[in-house]
This record gives structure tokens, sequence and C-alpha cells, in this order.
């Protein structure tokens, strides 16, 4: 009864670094390559990742690390450990999602050294034998030991990822299509520097150890193997530099949002920004309700999240006087349509949005706001005042008087001529 107890308790250790995503289904095992998830790494982790996650040589391995058989494809023709009590090298298929905890190593007298291990679900001993002569020719390399994760990281990550929001980085994530297998299908269309939640972290492979499962707002769960202390991870530090390696470090694949950390690189500068729109538009209130916005409405941007499968992002704004919270979906790709210099490009954010307060521009008077918001210039106005009632001018020209002109002549609108004293820099007249 207690020799079942004991292996109902080592099955339920196991089990709890196997995770998948929602909608894995559940068949015969097999044993995926892992060649094709070859992806990322990138500088040395610093800040956060390097205070917690600390790369070990198999030099400096101590007496009761874990790792979990993780085999690969080629693992199954060259069998990586064998029993102590016969000597038989044992197949790997068959030690596969076991833990093994490190024992240390040993001379037995024999032309390689052996590196012993204790399985923590059977309870046995097994060892690796160095194919150099002596330990402390082999751990000095990257090599490691074949098949084996390294827990450590894991356990850390459980801690330090779970539940938390991260940032999306890379290119590609993956979904689980077997709940026993190594099956997954590949995910293209996740944006970069969309919000996600973790849900769940487990073990991955044994080059990239860290499985991190995440959702996106509507709960739609992908996942990514990250290596981040890089312990007997298989592969050198250059071999992380590779292109489509990069997706498999932490640093590759996800950003830290929250806990102090900043927002990610390619929207942090406009976090925080003060904003006002160049013309009316819709926005969507904290109820769900859309509102219409005047032109020249100021706010400060809170946050940007990106949106699945397209190139727009959800800003959140607040309003600059009443406080009000709004959200607006916007593109930071602009899409040209010719002929339509203004308003046909309202979703595009530097199209919609100047940075600043307009009441605050030089230039600008209070007593004017009103009139340069309907789209008005009256004579005396500054420049300033004039681009912000009717925008970016088709061409600018020159008086036989030295005066100099703004012309507004697009398509679909009437046409205006301003006409500015260049002593004063105001408006001396304007014709339509």
């Amino acid at each position: 009864m207690s020799v079942l107890a004991l292996s109902v308790l080592t099955l339920q250790a196991q089990n709890r670094y196997i995770v998948k995503t929602k909608g894995a289904v559940k068949k015969t095992a097999t044993v995926a390559d892992d060649s094709q998830s070859a992806e990322e790494a990138e500088e040395e982790e610093k800040d956060f990742l390097s205070q917690y996650f600390h790369y070990v040589s198999m030099c400096d391995w101590q007496d009761g690390m874990r790792f979990m058989v993780i085999p690969d494809k080629k693992d199954m023709v060259i069998k990586t450990f064998a029993d102590a009590n016969t000597g038989q090298m044992v197949s790997s298929s068959t030690l596969r999602h076991k833990i093994m905890i490190y024992r240390g190593h040993q001379n037995t007298g024999s032309l390689h050294e052996r590196v012993d291990f204790e399985c923590e679900d059977d309870g046995r001993r097994y060892y690796f034998e160095v194919p150099t002569a002596s330990f402390d020719d082999y751990c000095f390399g990257k090599l490691g030991v074949p098949t084996l994760a390294y827990l450590g990281d894991v356990d850390t990550a459980i801690q330090l990822f779970k539940d938390k929001t991260l940032l999306t980085l890379a290119d590609e994530y993956y979904v689980d299509t077997d709940v026993d297998g190594d099956g997954y299908r590949v995910l293209t269309d996740i944006p970069k520097n969309m919000e996600v939640k973790v849900v769940a972290v487990g073990v991955g492979t044994r080059n990239f150890p860290v499985k991190i499962i995440v959702a996106d707002e509507q709960g739609n769960e992908f996942f990514q193997n990250v290596a981040i202390s890089r312990t007997n991870s298989g592969m050198r530090d250059d071999e992380f530099e590779i292109s489509n390696m990069k997706f498999h470090t932490f640093r590759g694949a996800f950003e830290m949002l929250g806990d102090g950390q900043a927002p990610s690189s390619s929207y942090k500068r406009f976090i925080g920004t003060t904003v006002f729109t160049l013309f009316n538009t819709d926005m969507v209130n904290a109820n769900g309700q859309k509102t219409k916005v005047a032109r020249l409405s100021t706010f400060k941007v809170k946050s940007i999240r990106a949106q699945r499968g397209t190139d727009y992002v959800k800003m959140t704004l607040i309003g600059n006087s009443s406080g009000t919270e709004y959200t607006k979906e916007v593109t930071f790709k602009n899409k040209n349509v010719a002929g339509e210099p203004n308003k046909q490009y309202e979703n595009y954010f530097h199209d919609l949005f100047a940075q600043g307060n307009p009441a605050t521009m030089e230039g600008v008077r209070q007593a004017n706001l009103k009139d340069v918001q309907k789209g008005l210039v009256r004579v005396g106005y500054s420049e300033n005042e004039v681009r912000l009632a009717l925008g970016k001018p088709s061409t600018l020209g020159q008086t036989s008087n030295n005066q100099y002109t703004w012309v507004y002549n697009y398509p679909g609108q009437p046409y205006t001529c301003v006409v500015f004293n260049p002593k004063t820099r105001k408006v001396a007249k304007i014709l339509k």
C-alpha cells in the first residue's frame, strides 16, 4: 500500500510540470522532433532575469539538482542512461517525463567516468557515461547530459511568472494539439506588444526547458518554450544568437509588464504623453458606448495594447479636463489613400493625434480656441492657431509684397489662402 501511495505522489509531482494549452486532444503519446522550434536567445539576461535564473556549469552541479527526461527523436536511437544495477542501457522512451536527481560523478576504473542520477519516480539509480576520458574534460563544455531539461529554471519561472502580464515579442507561438504527446500547431498571427496573461508554466524541451502558456484578452491560449539560464541546454551561446533561435529565450518571446517594468519599447515612448485630436472622431467610453469626441480634445495616453490578427492597437486615453477614460483603436502603419490628404487617415495614429496640449502652445490664445476648434481662422491669428484650425497647408507661397501664404486646396475641401504679415507672422487677410 505504501508503495502505491509513493507512486501516486511521484506521479503527481511529475505531472505538475506537464502543461498544455486548451484544446489539445487526447491520443496515443508520440515523441515529436523538437528541432522544428529552433529559435531564440539574446544578450546576457540582465536585471531581474539574472537575479533569479543562474547558469550552472556542469562542473558546478550540486547534489539534489533536479532534471526531467525530455527525449528528442535522436535520443530514441542513441540511448543516454544505463541502469546502475545492471549496466544495461535504458530506452529513453521508458524514462520520458521521469525526474532525475543529480548524485555526483565517479570514476569506476573504466575508460570513462560516470555521472550519477537517482530517479525520483521509480527510485532506481541510473548513470550517464561521459564521452571523454574524464569528467573534468567534459564538464566545461556546453554539451551537458542529453535529454535532461533543468527543472530549477521551471520551478523559478512558476513562482515568478504565474498570473503575470507579459507582452508578446516573437513572430511565432504554438498551440498544443495532443494531450499526451508533443504535437503542436504554429501560430504566426500573434501581434507583437499584445498584453497576455500567464496561465500556466511547466516543462518544455531540453534546449528550451521553460514552457510558458499565456492567454489573450479573449482567453485564447498559446505557448512558447524558452531558455532562461541555459543550464544544460546543450547549446552554445552563439547558437542562441541565430535569428530563428531568438524566439526561444524569454527576452525574445516576452517582455514583463507590471511590477515596475516599463511597457514594450515599440510603444513606451507614447505612454504617459499628452496628445490631442486633429479631427472629430469616435471613441468608446468606460461604459462601452461610442462617443463623439471633438477635434483638439486633449488626452493623456494610459496604455497601448496590440490586437491579435490585425495591424491595430487599442489605446486607452484619459481626458485632460474631464478625467474620463476612453479607448480608441488606431494603427501605427500608414495605409495611404490617394487624394484624401487628411480625414481618410483617421485611424492612423500620427494623422489623428498630435503631441502636446493646444491650450499651452506658443501663440495659441484661449479666446480663439473655440473658433480654432471649429476650423475657423481670422485676421490676427498666429501660425499655430491657423495650423490647428486648418491643418497642414497643401502649398506654401509668397506674394509680390513679400507676404507669405499658406494655401489649402485639397480635393473635397473649400479653397482657402491665408496671407501672413512677415513681420508679425500673423494672419493679414484670408482669401477664399
